[in-house]
């Protein structure tokens, strides 16, 4: 089982807060707070947000100089999708060490990327917050340490024309694309995505914007499926 003691988490964060009351805020999920209360957790995810972008676009035109801004906003849109976000999550456990109400207890919001990947937002809100930029943008270069240093960081990719493409050269058809909800506080949406072709659901993806959710969702049915998918 995780440890989920505060200096064993402090220790899977790489961060050792002076106000342990802002860690917790940033794991204490708003579904477990009575109405009314102000929502910590939602302040820090609208921080960390901005943070998080902020130390990636650094850390890029740090290792990258003579890239492009396309290449780079690219690359770090890749980095910050909520998928990626949930997944420092996991890497950190902090579905583990969440709290939360008792509705998504029992819905399994512990693994729901959503939740994952805003906690992971409100973490990085709460050590800018109890350390300030520089001890975050170390504690965000840790976490990213693998992608950024991956020999295809600035690989681009458009999922959306390369299903299409494929799609349309063995079937003929277009790949369809359906919001299916919408979540979260008006600074931070995240959109619900599925592709369809010919009636058959490949895949769902989950992003801050409907372009980003589409783009995730067409990156799954490619992957999933392999290179050339059974479409």
């Amino acid at each position: 089982m995780t440890d989920t003691s505060e200096p064993a988490l402090e220790a899977r964060i790489g961060y050792e807060f002076s106000d342990p009351a802002l860690l917790e805020a940033a794991l204490t999920h708003s579904s477990a707070l009575p109405r009314g209360v102000v929502r910590a957790s939602e302040q820090l995810e609208f921080l960390g947000d901005a943070v998080i972008d902020l130390a990636i676009a650094d850390l890029l035109l740090k290792s990258f100089p003579n890239e492009p801004e396309g290449v780079l906003s690219k690359c770090r849109s890749r980095l910050v999708c909520a998928a990626g976000l949930a997944a420092k999550a996991r890497e950190l456990s902090l579905g583990d060490a969440m709290l939360l109400g008792r509705g998504e207890e029992r819905s399994g919001g512990r693994d729901k990327e959503s939740i994952l990947a805003a906690a992971y937002e409100s973490l990085i809100g709460a050590v800018y917050r109890d350390g300030g930029f520089h001890r975050t943008k170390a504690v965000v270069r840790r976490h990213f340490k693998a992608e950024l240093s991956s020999p295809d960081i600035l690989e681009t990719r458009d999922w959306k024309t390369q299903l299409q493409e494929q799609t349309q050269a063995r079937l003929r058809v277009v790949p369809q694309y359906r919001v299916v909800a919408e979540e979260g506080p008006a600074h931070a949406r995240r959109f619900h995505c599925e592709v369809w072709v010919e009636g058959e659901q490949l895949a769902a993806g989950v992003g801050a914007s409907k372009r980003e959710a589409e783009q995730n969702a067409a990156e799954r049915a490619l992957l999933d499926r392999g290179p050339e998918p059974d479409l």
